[in-house]
């Protein structure tokens, strides 16, 4: 009989274990119970509450950092409008929550659960962008013509109002097929078409410019009655795609004004990869060449081909390619120097300002912005910021693991009643600590214990269960057979 684990509990060892901290100090829970209305706008924010803003997040998401909205103007372009929740107007710089965030620095998510940065009467009421509600907030105004090129910008403070709480899998079942069971609000669909078709555009310029396509289908656990009963694969659609390409073109506008006011600031980063040789070699397996240095536009060609080639198993594919890039970083950008590019999005000017509810560096590039829009003194030094980056890098990477490690343990619970089952597997990670491998019925990832010598990230393999530690998201294989 299968054993039954308490998922809380086990998540808030693994997030002490790695240096975050699962619960609210007292002192935080007295502050915030303190506080009894949203945020004041500031004195000369813009009043955009006829807009016909809304929201679209996961369906359970009750922290909403940002609404959107966008227009044709008398020229025949669009004219998009990004509003960001203004979190800094609850959380002052160094008060008690604003430590607090500072040491996790990040929201995490387990299954069925989230730990927030911020506490919930913040993070999913006063300063959450809620439905039917008035909020402070900063915006980026974007202009951008037929050809999706930027023709302006600008970045204020305004008040704005929520018109309707959307969701993924609605909006995007209504964006593919433009019927079905869901429709939105009748006054929002002009807003969205746009947004739809604007977002396309950005996309298919970004690719242009060698962003990668990449997908992944990381499993969401199914729950019943508070236990895991099966893993379906996340799914990615239009909305996505939507929300996507627009915090993207808000974080780099973000990231551009920084640098044309000489400010220093937080880049969120993906260096050239150093494991581009093994992605060559991976390219070569599907009898494909690229090139022998770094090439983004030539890497995400053969993304493309390798899609329409091999759906069923372009996500194994990408999974690999994301293994080898290596993961992001935050490093400051200093006025005057050549910024470092991000080169999965392969784009040079990227922030991350979008979501000051769920993460720390969010929180710190409002403050700035807040601080020259309101002609006052930049809140960082430029040394605080070099600190700030370095451990809100270590801090995500923290919370990374830890997703990581409870997703395991989800699915080593799946996987309890099948030690000894052989499963078809392709190889993801190889390190000094050890081999990694994941299986696709279910979609669960593992480490390889035996027979693992001379294996290479994208190898495909028969793997055999030979040993779990739920606790711990333990999953050990066996190679049966390399292939």
């Amino acid at each position: 009989m299968s054993q039954v684990y308490d998922i809380e509990k086990l998540a808030k060892r693994a997030m002490r274990d790695h240096g975050l901290e699962p619960d609210f100090p007292v002192e935080v829970l007295r502050e915030v119970d303190r506080i009894d209305r949203p945020a004041s706008p500031l004195s000369h924010a813009s009043d955009l509450r006829h807009f016909k803003w809304c929201s679209i997040d996961n369906d359970d998401s009750r922290d909403l950092d940002q609404l959107t909205y966008a227009e044709i103007d008398q020229k025949g372009n669009r004219v998009l409008w990004v509003a960001i929740a203004d979190v800094d107007g609850l959380v002052p710089k160094l008060s008690p929550t604003d430590q607090h965030a500072e040491v996790n620095t990040t929201s995490v998510y387990i299954p069925g659960k989230m730990f927030p940065m911020l506490p919930e009467k913040l993070s999913t009421n006063l300063t959450s962008l809620n439905p039917q509600v008035e909020r402070s907030a900063i915006v980026v105004q974007m202009t951008l013509d037929n050809q999706s090129q930027q023709l302006s910008s600008s970045i204020f403070p305004a008040i704005v109002y929520n018109h309707a709480q959307l969701t993924y899998n609605d909006i995007g079942e209504w964006l593919a097929e433009g019927n079905g069971q869901y429709a939105p609000p009748s006054e929002l669909i002009p807003s969205l078409q746009i947004q739809h078709q604007a977002a396309q555009l950005m996309k298919a310029k970004r690719f242009e410019m060698g962003a990668l396509t990449l997908e992944t289908n990381e499993p969401l656990p199914l729950l019943h009655n508070d236990r895991v009963v099966g893993l379906e694969p996340a799914q990615h659609n239009l909305a996505h795609e939507l929300i996507e390409n627009f915090m993207i073109a808000a974080n780099s506008t973000i990231a551009r004004f920084m640098e044309s006011k000489r400010i220093p600031s937080l880049r969120r980063v993906v260096k050239t990869p150093r494991n581009w040789p093994r992605i060559v070699e991976v390219a070569a397996l599907h009898g494909e060449k690229l090139p022998v240095t770094p090439d983004s536009k030539a890497l995400n060609a053969f993304l493309i081909r390798m899609k329409e080639s091999s759906p069923e198993t372009f996500c194994d594919l990408s999974l690999v390619i994301i293994k080898l890039l290596g993961s992001g970083e935050y490093v400051v950008s200093r006025p005057g120097h050549k910024p470092e590019g991000h080169f999965g999005l392969s784009i040079m000017e990227y922030t991350h300002a979008t979501a000051p509810n769920r993460r720390y560096p969010d929180i710190i590039t409002q403050r700035q912005l807040k601080a020259e829009l309101t002609g006052k003194k930049n809140p960082y030094a430029t040394g605080e910021l070099e600190q700030l980056a370095s451990h809100c890098t270590m801090q995500e990477d923290a919370a990374s693991k830890v997703e990581r490690q409870m997703r395991k343990t989800v699915s080593a619970m799946v996987l309890q009643d099948r030690i000894g089952d052989l499963f078809e597997g392709i190889v993801t990670g190889v390190s000094d600590r050890g081999t990694w491998a994941r299986i696709s019925d279910p979609l669960v990832e593992g480490m390889i214990v035996d027979q693992f010598f001379g294996l290479q990230v994208g190898d495909r393999v028969t793997l055999k269960l030979v040993s779990l530690d739920i606790p711990r998201g333990f999953i050990d294989f066996a190679v049966v057979k390399r292939h």
